[in-house]
Order: C-alpha cells, then structure tokens, then sequence
C-alpha cells in the first residue's frame, strides 16, 4: 500500500458511512454470443467523489461451498450464503482500527480470517501510531460476526504493511507474511524495509514474534528497491514458501519445519525486467508484485511451487502477465511462462493466481485490453491444466470499464478457488464510481 493522502481515507470513510449494512446484488444481462459467465456485482460507491470500494478480496469455505466471504477497503466485509449469487454488506471494527489493504482467508476448519492494517486512535494519517501492526480478525459463524482480533508486528514506530494469509490444512496453523518499514515513505538510507513471517498456533488466538525472513533489506519509498509482495503459501508436506519482489528481481525464502528456520540464502525465481512499479494509463498506480501458490492436490503436478507477476521487460506499451514454476521445492525454476495469450503490445496487468486445492488445476485473473486501442479494459482468467505450462485464456467480464487516472484504484485483486468452484473478484471503475465484482464460474 502506498502512503495517501489524508484526504482520500476521509471521503472513503464518508462513503462507507452512506453505504453500510446494505443487502443488495446485481446481476448483468447475458452477453448475447459470448460465453461469459454470469457476473454478480457485490458492492459500489461513488458519486460524490473519485473513490471507492477496491483492493478486494475472497475466500471459498472449503467445508461449505455455498459460503463466501469478500473484503475491501477500508473496512467492508461480504457475506453470501448461495456460492457468490447474493450478498450482504457490513463493516468491520477492532479496537485496533481497520485500515485497509483487506485480505480474507478461509482456513480447512471452516473458519474464516480478515487481516488489515491498524489504526488504534481512530485518526487516521493524523496519528503517528497509524500502521503500527498487523491485525487479524476471525469468524467461526461465515462472516457473520468477528473477533475484536489479535495483532502481531507491534514495533512503533516502525511501520507494517500489505500482508497476506495462509494455512496449513493438517495443523490448522495460520501464517502472515508482510512488509515491515522502518518508516514509510522515508527517503534516508538508513531506514529500511524488510520482509517478516509470524504464525499462529492456535487458529487466530495468538501469534509468535516475528522474524525477518529476507536476506537484502530495500529502501522504504514504496518503488522498486522496496521489499513487497510477500504472500505465503503451504506445500502438501507443510512446506512454507513466501516470495517477493527487490530491485528487478524476484526472490523466495522457504521453511521446511513450520517457520522455525528459514534459508540463509534466498534463492532467485526470476528476472523482473523493468521493477514492480510500472505506469499503465488510465490507472494512477500500478504494480506486477509477485503471487505465491503450491499445488497440494493429489494430482500430476502435486508439490509444484508457482510464482505469478507481471512486468513490461517488453516495454512501457507491453504489460504481460507471467508464472514460474518449480518442481524440487523452490530450488530450481522453469523459465517464465507468458500467461496472456494474445499477440504483443497490449496490457495485461493487477494479476492474482490460485490453484485448486483438489483438482492442481492453476487459475489467474487478471485485467486485459487485448481487444482494444485505449484505455477500455475486460477481466480475463487464465487456466493451465498441465502444471503451469500453457494457459487457456477466457474473457470472465461482461462489458469492458475505462478506468481514470485520477481515481485510486486500488492495488491488488483476488481469487478463490476449490472443487471447481471459481470465484475472482475484482474492481470496476464507470467514470469516478468502482464497484467489486465476482463471476460465477464452474469448472
């Protein structure tokens, strides 16, 4: 998450204020010759300013199917009983505050977590103890109801940010990885960033101190030289891998014994040509920032470790979508895939990927304009059946949006998969009004 100004957090705070605990779903008409799945709008905002919900995320519970559960900023939860068709709206609370860059997790004991950023004083930017640690909330009850939650990372007035979730289905133990500066925004040499790791023993209720898993430390400007996008994933023996973006490169960190030891080398996936940070137009940040998964099925490609990011080594007018695989626990990797499959000198960018957890079939979303000559843009899923090694692609969007430049838009999509059951989620923007959306998708 970049720094923002004051202002922005204000006007989301006065949309949510207008929208809350609202039950609504629309669905688009069927587009008449294309084989687009049906499109299900969860929640929008807009109107009175440039901005609104973004940044979403969803989890499948993989005990009930029928149950799922979104986020987005700042502090919005979604609840549906039907698989994704319906949706109820409310807002989540902590005495540690929310505040944003929302990620929701179901874990193998029908649980579901939401993690977020703090902000104890309620203040907002107006408070220097804002992003004073990473806060994880739990409901046994799908969505209905929360915890106050537990916290880990408490290190003022250092600041933590952009985390992601994980968990292990044999022990039911939850992992956190993210992006701890020293101060963010900072441009002197001697603040740093660095990446930590904690865990969870006990389903939410505690988590360990932190450690640093990174080998090279980055600067804190939020830009290339920063350390982010670390998002943990579980091999099939308990296997941890988390990997994320330094200085044009990709890097990955594992722990084969839960988290207790980590490589003293981290080892290399890939080239980033270009750095995470890149301009797309109509988009007022953009990034191609690393998404680890494992395939822990039964099948074929069962142990396979992906990494999915984008970049423009092509150039400023070419962003494309790529996924690394490895076969011997992150020691070795393939060369990088291209997952779009359309000809050069398009954008494809704000990727996610999952695999499913039954099936070791790999999907990734993410926003295309293959079919257009501006700033127009269609959400496309890509699925690959032989462990990472080609991709079909699929336009899932109904209509394409136009993004505006001078809207936030967001920093990152989601996808849950499992059974194949598909739910992507992502952001749409008609003129300064996002809405978040999710297709219903059967395999």
């Amino acid at each position: 998450m970049k720094v923002l100004s004051p202002g922005f957090f204000v006007v989301i705070a006065l949309l949510l204020t207008c929208d809350r605990n609202v039950s609504s779903s629309m669905q688009t008409p069927p587009v008449s010759g294309a084989s687009i799945p049906e499109n299900i709008r969860i929640d929008s905002a807009g109107g009175i300013s440039a901005y609104g919900p973004c940044e979403p995320s969803i989890a499948i519970n993989p005990l009930d199917l029928r149950q799922v559960v979104a986020g987005a900023i700042l502090d919005r939860v979604y609840v549906s009983r039907d698989s994704g068709r319906t949706w109820s709206k409310s807002r989540l609370t902590s005495p540690y505050g929310v505040f944003g860059d929302p990620v929701v997790l179901a874990d193998f004991s029908g649980n579901f977590f939401y993690a977020h950023l703090s902000d104890p004083t309620g203040k907002q930017w107006g408070d220097p103890t804002i992003l004073d640690r990473i806060v994880i909330q739990k409901s046994s009850d799908g969505g209905n109801s929360w915890s106050e939650g537990t916290y880990t990372g408490l290190d003022h007035p250092r600041d933590q940010d952009k985390q992601w979730l994980a968990t292990n289905p044999q022990t039911h133990h939850v992992y956190i990885s993210w992006t701890e500066f020293d101060q963010e925004a900072s441009a002197s040499p001697k603040d740093k960033s660095r990446i930590l790791f904690s865990k969870s023993t006990n389903q939410g209720g505690s988590w360990s101190a932190p450690v640093q898993i990174n080998q090279l430390e980055g600067d804190c400007l939020d830009d290339d030289k920063t350390t982010e996008g670390a998002v943990p994933a579980v091999g099939p023996n308990g296997e941890i891998y988390v990997a994320w973006a330094f200085d044009g490169k990709i890097f990955l960190d594992r722990s084969l014994d839960g988290g207790a030891s980590w490589l003293e080398e981290d080892i290399l996936v890939a080239e980033q040509p270009g750095g995470w940070t890149f301009g797309v137009p109509g988009i007022s940040r953009c990034n191609g920032l690393p998404v680890t998964a494992t395939d822990p099925s039964s099948g074929p490609y069962r142990g396979t470790v992906y990494v999915n990011w984008s970049d423009q080594r092509f150039g400023p007018e070419d962003t494309d979508v790529w996924v690394a695989r490895s076969a011997d626990r992150g020691k070795t990797w393939s060369s990088p895939v291209r997952v779009n499959d359309d000809p050069p000198g398009k954008h494809q960018f704000f990727t996610w990927m999952a695999v499913d957890p039954v099936t070791g079939f790999l999907y990734v979303v993410f926003y295309d304009r293959r079919h257009y000559g501006d700033t127009q843009t269609d959400v496309f899923l890509a699925v690959s059946k032989d462990g990472g090694k080609t991709f079909q692609n699929r336009k899932i969007s109904a209509s394409p949006f136009q993004p505006l430049s001078s809207v936030f838009f967001g920093d990152y999509n989601h996808i849950s998969v499992y059974n194949g059951v598909v739910r992507p989620i992502w952001t749409r923007a008609d003129g300064t009004r996002l809405s978040v959306w999710t297709a219903l998708i059967r395999e």
